[in-house]
């Protein structure tokens, strides 16, 4: 996702103060917790049908969800996610039985029966895969600014034509069709979109282009596939006057994607400059950092938006305008950030953390923004050098709040700060710091993504995997920046070359080393304890590795 942090600065500060707890009802647990409607069964596969109404602003269509049993069932009902106003219509079994339904806000609950129930406890049924059809309309809730205030988009393009997607991260993929909105459960074996359109209009989706089917009534079916687990929010369809651009990209392992974007029929000229310009470069310094792009059975797609961007898997959503920057602007300061197209690369580094590694609640967002406003700092670091790279970092620095912990509360579909982004990426480069061996670190950015590759995640196993492939017990220092919104202080008392020092403002036990700049190897290791040293010749306490995201306080 992005971000637009220095607008919403002001916002974010005053929204969530810290002594202010916040009240959940029992809607935000059912949306953001495993719960007992969820918890025995697992999701293998959507094949999702819809036609959308652009003048009525409605849907109406069909989802068939596949599914394996994990459990006893016993007097348990399937809880399906749709938020009002959308409605379900019928539901049938896999026999074509008729289920029985009810609602309670946005969710529903189908109630197998008891005789459903025990043929699912014999041993033989059990690993089976089952599946139910969902039949829906209504009219979606209206995006009021996607994406970042969500929902179905209704727009035309500057032709005065029909433009419609979707943009629903956060607010959830049950705001249009029926499925288990849960991210720590995606569909192992994908996804299937058919959507039926008029026939002078183009409907995109994810992965590859299956079929395209006329009917004598002047509508067109598109219908694509996605081979590969997907999030139920990643999962979009894209509507309106496309053309067709394709290109092709040799990865690092010798294996051919393709490069295919969707743009309106009056962009085509620029979109084919600034996507060939940048979306090869992307891929070769993503595969350098992160290794082989994770979706190469689905390809690598960009399709024109009406908002600005969302990291819709191998259909990623592009509305930058074709410009250099954030719509333009260099987010960093530093002036490296107007040598690329932000939504080209911020969006694409979400391939791998966000799609390919995927975190089971939305608590722990920031191993989605942190990382991938981190593959910003890597990809310019990549071509313009490592000055350029810490130069951009240090930039970004200065859009963080320190509202909120980066951590959010869990089961009730809550994020934590915006911080994630800015700050995320800064709690990165000081761990890439205190590793001090840029092999191992990028070897610890490839590795998460083969261990965790395709898998749902919570912080706690990303954060163990860096310490335990680090060999440095990293826990309180993810702790501090992660968990609190109190910046690691150095003070310090300085007579002559002799220093007195501690880490104040920090979680009990915090220990990080502090490089010092000026002496090839010169190295602080404070505690919360007074320590004292003498300074070498040539190195100064104020002049330390900027890198480190931290503050001083000369004490008296």
């Amino acid at each position: 996702m992005i971000c637009l942090l220095f607008l919403l600065q002001p916002f974010l500060s005053g929204a969530q103060p810290l002594n202010k707890k916040e009240i959940f009802t029992r809607q935000d647990t059912l949306r953001g917790s495993n719960g007992p409607g969820r918890d025995w069964w697992d999701v293998k596969h959507y094949s999702i049908s819809i036609t959308p109404d652009y003048k009525q602003k409605r849907l109406s269509g069909k989802v068939e969800i596949m599914y394996t049993v994990k459990e006893d069932i016993s007097g348990k009902l399937m809880q399906i996610d749709l938020q009002q106003p959308m409605q379900i219509d019928s539901i049938q079994g896999l026999a074509g039985n008729k289920l029985s339904f009810r609602r309670e806000g946005h969710v529903f609950y189908i109630d197998f029966g008891k005789k459903k129930q025990e043929q699912w406890l014999t041993k033989n049924v059990i690993p089976a895969i089952h599946q139910v059809k969902i039949w829906f309309s209504g009219k979606p809730s209206e995006a009021v600014n996607p994406p970042w205030e969500g929902g179905w988009i209704w727009t035309k393009d500057n032709r005065g034509r029909p433009w419609m997607t979707v943009a629903c991260q956060g607010l959830g993929a049950s705001v249009w069709y029926p499925c288990k909105d849960y991210q720590g459960d995606e569909p192992d074996s994908g996804a299937t979109l058919s959507v039926t359109v008029p026939e002078s209009m183009s409907a995109i989706g994810n992965g590859r282009l299956i079929i395209k089917s006329n009917d004598e009534k002047g509508y067109s079916t598109w219908n694509w596939q996605v081979k590969n687990p997907i999030n139920s929010y990643n999962i979009v369809p894209y509507i309106g006057k496309y053309v067709h651009l394709a290109d092709r990209y040799t990865g690092e392992t010798g294996k051919e994607l393709s490069l295919d974007y969707w743009v309106l029929d009056v962009d085509s000229a620029r979109a084919a400059k600034q996507f060939g310009r940048d979306v090869k470069r992307m891929l070769k310094a993503f595969e350098y950092w992160f290794g082989p792009y994770p979706f190469y059975e689905d390809g690598f797609k960009l399709v024109q938006s009406s908002h600005l961007g969302m990291e819709h898997q191998s259909a990623i959503a592009y509305g930058n305008h074709f410009m250099d920057g954030y719509l333009g602007m260099d987010l960093s300061g530093s002036g490296w950030g107007k040598k690329w197209d932000y939504i080209i690369i911020h969006e694409s580094g979400h391939e791998w953390f966000a799609n390919n590694i995927t975190t089971n609640d939305i608590a722990d967002m920031w191993v989605h923004e942190g990382f991938t406003m981190y593959s910003e700092v890597l990809f310019t670091e990549f071509y313009y050098g490592k000055a350029a790279g810490d130069a951009y970092l240090q930039g970004i620095r200065n859009n963080i709040a320190n509202d909120r912990p980066l951590i959010g509360p869990y089961g009730v579909n809550k994020e934590g700060s915006g911080d994630m982004y800015n700050k995320g990426a800064s709690l990165l480069h000081t761990i890439r710091q205190v590793i001090h061996d840029d092999s191992l670190f990028r070897k610890i950015l490839r590795g998460l993504n083969q261990e965790f590759r395709h898998k749902t995640v919570d912080s706690k196993e990303i954060e163990a995997y860096m310490s335990r492939v680090s060999g440095k017990d990293l826990s309180k220092i993810v702790d501090q920046y992660l968990r609190t919104t109190q910046i690691p202080e150095l003070e310090y008392r300085l007579n002559g070359q002799e220093l007195n020092y501690r880490w104040t403002n920090v979680v009990k036990g915090f220990n990080m080393p502090l490089q010092l700049m000026g002496k090839p190897g010169a190295w602080l290791y404070p505690e919360t304890g007074w320590k004292k040293i003498t300074l070498p010749p040539g190195t100064s306490i104020e002049q330390y590795n900027p890198n480190f995201y931290i503050t001083l306080k000369k004490g008296q």
